[in-house]
């Protein structure tokens, strides 16, 4: 009889113990979730036909910026729209995986101060269906982060259309 007692009483300790484990690895899934899709509400890019294009859609987030997947010379990375960067900012660890190399060193302003970056030419740059060649960009060894400054080489290629939060490119003349 008390062993009985005892089997019911560390049965019901262990099954506290899993519903508490299970509930917070729950939890933890879904705010995971939640805060990333509050940093990058365009992990999952919507894409509109428009004429003889498609249009890319994309939310800003809870900062105020534009932040969607796209492809670097076949090299999955994050972008960050940044009208206010003239070239692409690669940082370091992104050029190295995506094998660029770098070029002549220049010196540029950034929002850290002036640093050395490396000129390179990226063969591809996609963005949803947007996909443009040969497009001037540099590697700034100074940013450690793993999101690349989409700035102005790229974007001045495109249409741009701001209402409401949400940010619509498309090819000129599509």
């Amino acid at each position: 009889m008390k062993m009985n007692a005892r089997f019911q009483q560390g049965s019901s300790k262990l099954f506290t113990i899993v519903f508490w484990l299970l509930l917070m690895g729950s939890m933890t899934l879904f705010f995971n979730g939640f805060i990333e899709n509050q940093q990058n509400p365009n992990r999952h890019l919507v894409e509109m036909e428009a004429g003889l294009g498609t249009d890319v859609v994309l939310q800003r987030n809870q900062a105020g910026h534009y932040v969607a997947p796209g492809f670097i010379n076949g090299h999955e990375v994050t972008f960050l729209l940044d009208t206010g960067a003239t070239n692409i900012s690669v940082p370091g660890g992104i050029a190295r995986k995506a094998g660029l190399k770098q070029g002549r060193q220049a010196m540029v302003m950034t929002a850290n101060g002036v640093v050395p970056v490396y000129a390179t030419q990226l063969d591809t740059v996609q963005l949803g269906a947007i996909k443009l060649q040969y497009i001037s960009a540099h590697i700034n060894p100074h940013m450690t982060d793993d999101i690349v400054l989409l700035g102005m080489s790229f974007m001045k290629h495109l249409d741009m259309t701001q209402r409401d939060g949400t940010l619509t490119l498309r090819l000129p003349g599509i």
